[in-house]
């Protein structure tokens, strides 16, 4: 499972970036990431999720930035772009995406139904998983899409649980 591995890749490098206090960073762009940095920014943890090269686009020009498009050409060196979140407060504040940690690996994905979704919304544990506590979030991967596991409840679909993501 190839997106899997791009995701726990993916989550360490986020948690990576909020520790270092890190603006701006990127990840390779392919379905699976970038599906998890929509619904990341869905719920508040990204500032921003722009497509781009090797380079990053400019801060200033961020909000009117236009990537180029997409050819056979030029696929493999595209990398998506990633604002990260800060509270307010003396020293750029504390990060609001501060802990990322991976659920299902590419050895084990875990499967829920609604029932065990339902009841790790709620904050109750779902043996294996323990509940979410105030502020944390479960991505979960559907088939509607990559859905974070409070709207995943409302669509009532349960899927393949992604990574945990708190402050």
């Amino acid at each position: 499972m190839p997106g899997l591995t791009n995701v726990v890749n993916m989550c360490s490098h986020l948690q990576n970036a909020s520790r270092a206090r890190l603006g701006l960073t990127s990840v390779p762009h392919c379905r699976s990431t970038l599906y998890l940095a929509l619904a990341l920014h869905r719920a508040g943890f990204l500032s921003f999720v722009t497509r781009g090269g090797p380079y990053p686009p400019d801060p200033a020009t961020i909000s009117t930035f236009e990537p180029e498009q997409l050819t056979t050409a030029n696929v493999a060196n595209q990398r998506l772009w990633l604002g990260l979140k800060y509270q307010p407060g003396i020293g750029g504040g504390n990060p609001v995406l501060r802990a990322m940690t991976p659920i299902a690996t590419p050895k084990r994905p875990l499967r829920v139904n609604l029932r065990q979704l339902e009841r790790l919304a709620r904050g109750l544990d779902s043996h294996p998983h323990r509940g979410l506590n105030l502020g944390e979030c479960i991505m979960v991967s559907t088939d509607l899409g990559t859905l974070e596991s409070r709207e995943a409840i409302e669509r009532k679909v349960g899927g393949l649980l992604l990574c945990r993501v708190g402050p």
